[in-house]
């Protein structure tokens, strides 16, 4: 038993914890979690926990059911939402087969995979999240939509407003949970919020994101509301993006970063750029994975429709920030079309895939965009060489399907079932009413 195993037995005795909540995610994005008693853990750490995969949306066959669900014990925390009496505890899982093999269709593996491909070339891949939600008054939907729990805007401060106790009680419930939060604010849709997660290497925040979304979801229980993630519940407001912060790391230094360089944007940076750029509409399907999603990103609102990067600009699909120039370890690139709904470990896997594949074959990045992207005529969109992102999901998948970047990050069995499965959503929703979207979606983002 290692010391991070003993850790965990030593603290459910001593904290007297009555459950442990095992949590590992499907291939959706949706959290899957099953409680053991404390007496188990041992044994989970061992042999894991086994339970009937075909069940679980992506993960396997019905004639190859039995799979293992084994902890991680260094995600082991307790849950500050079940209080101190009789507490309850958390860890993430690895998804195994049962001759131990990890399991092809478990997404966090499918990001362990890809973050060990990029250590073979000699980095580490770091994220930061600005997670955007709604807080609604209730998931019901009127014949006027749903209802925003309040009428502010961007860095409005409401006092004895909702969303001031709510995004307060949310940070100090994430920090219980060693999430560091570096910014929360009011959005610009009447009850839409920001927290963003300080910066993590991509399989923390892949587990750091999953567990924002639990926390949001208990304190807006808490509190009397609701949030979601859906990507636009409103036709008339933004939509709920998760703009998220990369960067590749040598050792201690910051690949990305060259102070003789434009912008102190190392040649790596800018290959790993024209490589997210150039396959950025391929990998579309799952960084925005419902139909509601393109709702967003041709909404307006400063959701990214075209492929093209900038410096300090937020019409562009990459923005190169300068917060702090002089700051090497800082240096970053922005992608921009990532909604809060995505799967966040396949998501990480495919932005880090397409950058990786820009440094490798050295792709050139275009000129960048000087101008208000969103201002421009399509004739002059296409004179400069920006290309549109899909336009609906059917047109993601699409591209998808003739990826073979996709194909070889996600793995077979992945790949085609998100095929199966996003075809699937978008037959049925051209069947449908309009509605059909807020009906399907609201109750579960």
């Amino acid at each position: 038993m290692d010391k991070q195993q003993d850790f965990v037995l030593r603290t459910i005795e001593e904290r007297g914890v009555k459950f442990v909540r095992l949590w590992f995610t499907d291939v959706l994005g949706s959290l899957k979690s099953v409680a053991v008693s404390p007496a188990e853990i041992e044994s989970a750490f061992s042999e894991g926990i086994g339970f009937d995969g075909s069940t679980i949306e992506g993960f396997t066959r019905a004639y190859e059911a039995d799979m293992l669900a084994v902890p991680d014990p260094a995600t082991f925390q307790l849950l500050p939402w079940r209080g101190d009496v009789d507490p309850t505890a958390r860890m993430f899982c690895d998804i195994q087969m049962p001759d131990g093999e990890p399991a092809a269709s478990d997404p966090r593996y499918v990001l362990k995979r890809a973050l060990a491909n990029a250590a073979d070339k000699g980095f580490s891949f770091y994220t930061h999240p600005e997670i955007e939600f709604y807080l609604l008054k209730s998931n019901r939907v009127g014949p006027e939509g749903p209802e925003p729990v309040d009428a502010a805007g961007y860095f409005d401060n409401v006092p004895g407003g909702t969303a001031n106790d709510f995004r307060r009680r949310s940070v100090t419930m994430l920090e219980q949970l060693g999430i560091s939060v570096e910014f929360s604010h009011h959005e610009v849709g009447p009850g839409q919020n920001e927290i963003d997660l300080r910066y993590a290497d991509a399989l923390s925040t892949a587990d750091n994101i999953m567990t924002f979304r639990t926390v949001v979801k208990e304190v807006a229980i808490e509190q009397g509301v609701y949030a979601t993630f859906m990507p636009k519940p409103f036709s008339q407001f933004p939509g709920s993006g998760m703009h998220t912060h990369v960067s590749l790391f040598e050792g201690e230094s910051n690949a990305f970063f060259d102070p003789a360089e434009p912008y102190q944007l190392s040649k790596t940076a800018r290959h790993f750029m024209a490589g997210l750029l150039k396959h950025a509409p391929e990998i579309t399907a799952v960084t925005n994975q419902h139909v509601n999603s393109y709702k967003r990103l041709w909404g307006g609102d400063e959701a990214p429709s075209y492929v093209c990067w900038g410096h300090n600009n937020r019409s562009a699909l990459v923005r190169v920030p300068l917060y702090k120039p002089e700051k090497g370890q800082s240096a970053r690139i922005e992608y921009r079309a990532i909604d809060s709904a995505a799967n966040p470990y396949l998501t990480f896997s495919l932005i880090l895939a397409a950058g990786l594949k820009g440094i490798e074959d050295e792709y050139e990045l275009a000129p960048e965009a000087e101008n208000n992207v969103w201002d421009l005529s399509d004739a002059e969109r296409r004179a400069l060489g920006y290309n549109p992102l899909p336009s609906s999901l059917d047109q993601a998948l699409e591209l998808l399907e003739g990826s073979e970047l996709v194909a070889e990050t996600l793995g077979e069995r992945v790949f085609n079932y998100v095929l199966a499965n996003k075809r699937q959503e978008w037959h049925e929703y051209r069947s449908q009413v309009t509605s059909f979207e807020l009906e399907r979606y609201l109750g579960t983002l």
